[in-house]
């Protein structure tokens, strides 16, 4: 009897946890800075304009825009990861400043002043407004590189698998196969399967991306394991290079040469 008793307070002690766990989720998946980034002249950002994105769904969304050197250069539409907002990634705008690249960085909703919550459907949303917003500019797909960092690697696999011609290049910087996998591995006693609303599936959407992708992760990761970079790679059927750095962990993939290897991988498949 005490050994029933104690599998049921286990059983209850764990079925509160989920339930928690499924009414909290958002709070574990998206960390989101509310406020309003700064100008991006108070950054030392003078090439960076503020701009607005109109979704399917009736959000007005902050966007920050880097024009091109050319009308030749590669021009980036960068997702961001889940926390922070778009001036947290002032140094990347910099270093594709430096390169002569345009950039096209989506703020989700939620983030950065902007309005609504976010969702995996409602990112969605947010990313196929951004690339409206470039063909709408005369952006030609050949220029186009979809560069998702960390969550925002689902986005920019579901983004190309969607719309297969609609970019030349992907950059997926600290990518998982999937959250459904990602909480297996961090809370292996919950239900995941269950309780999980957002998915971010990109292990079985990555086969349906057509334009070549370049992988860049971190040996080191330990929120993110390396081994879903293989995974990814083994999916894909378009071209794949994989630059696994030794010494990196989840967010410092710019500190070990990361970007680099990212300028020269879309100097080449967008030469």
């Amino acid at each position: 009897m005490a050994l029933l008793a104690g599998a049921l307070a286990f059983v209850l002690t764990l079925g509160g946890a989920g339930a928690m766990l499924y009414a909290l989720q958002d709070r574990l998946i998206y960390f989101p800075d509310v406020t309003p980034p700064p100008p991006p002249a108070l950054l030392g950002l003078n090439e960076i304009r503020e701009t607005r994105l109109r979704t399917a769904d009736g959000l007005s969304l902050l966007a920050w825009s880097l024009p091109a050197a050319t009308d030749r250069a590669p021009v980036i539409l960068y997702l961001h990861g889940n926390g922070g907002h778009v001036a947290y990634r002032a140094e990347r705008a910099r270093y594709f400043a430096r390169q002569g690249w345009g950039a096209l960085f989506v703020e989700w909703r939620g983030y950065g002043g902007n309005p609504g919550s976010p969702s995996e459907d409602g990112l969605t949303e947010d990313a196929r407004a951004g690339l409206a917003s470039l063909r709408a500019a005369g952006i030609a797909p050949s220029r186009i590189v979809l560069w998702g960092e960390s969550l925002g690697t689902g986005i920019a696999i579901r983004l190309a698998a969607e719309q297969p011609d609609a970019v030349a290049a992907v950059v997926l910087e600290s990518p998982y196969t999937s959250l459904l996998d990602l909480a297996h591995r961090h809370y292996p006693l919950l239900p995941a399967t269950l309780l999980l609303r957002d998915r971010y599936d990109s292990l079985s959407r990555i086969p349906a991306v057509r334009a070549p992708i370049l992988i860049l992760h971190g040996a080191r990761d330990g929120l993110v394991p390396v081994e879903m970079a293989h995974r990814l790679k083994a999916a894909a059927t378009a071209p794949v290079e994989l630059h696994e750095l030794p010494n990196a962990g989840h967010d410092d993939i710019a500190t070990w040469g990361g970007l680099d290897a990212a300028a020269a991988f879309v100097g080449e498949r967008l030469r």
